[in-house]
């Protein structure tokens, strides 16, 4: 007989991996309708098919994207240049106040 404990950390460490599996499975045959954030997402089909033999029945995979990612990409993109900037300042400021010490 095992001991309680690790009964239940068998129990929630299967439980961890069967909840992974039925996310992988909603990933693939299921295309949520709203954004984490509660923005609209849309839906698309590339023009490319997934396989060589799909140019027939399948025209390619079925996607999704947040319909705002435009302004975010956008609004990450300067959040990082204000930090390269921030970044070189304080270099140029460690570079003009360190001197070689002479000993």
């Amino acid at each position: 007989m095992t001991h309680p404990y690790e009964e239940e950390k068998e129990m929630k460490k299967l439980k961890k991996h069967y909840d992974m599996i039925g996310y992988i499975c909603d990933a693939q045959y299921g295309i949520p309708t709203r954004c984490p954030c509660g923005g609209e997402i849309k839906t698309d089909v590339s023009p490319n098919p997934k396989y060589r033999h799909d140019f027939d029945t399948l025209p390619g995979s079925r996607y999704f994207t947040y319909k705002k990612y435009e302004d975010e990409v956008r609004r990450l993109r300067m959040e990082v240049n204000d930090m390269a900037e921030e970044i070189a300042k304080l270099k140029r400021l460690i570079t003009s106040t360190s001197r070689p010490r002479d000993c």
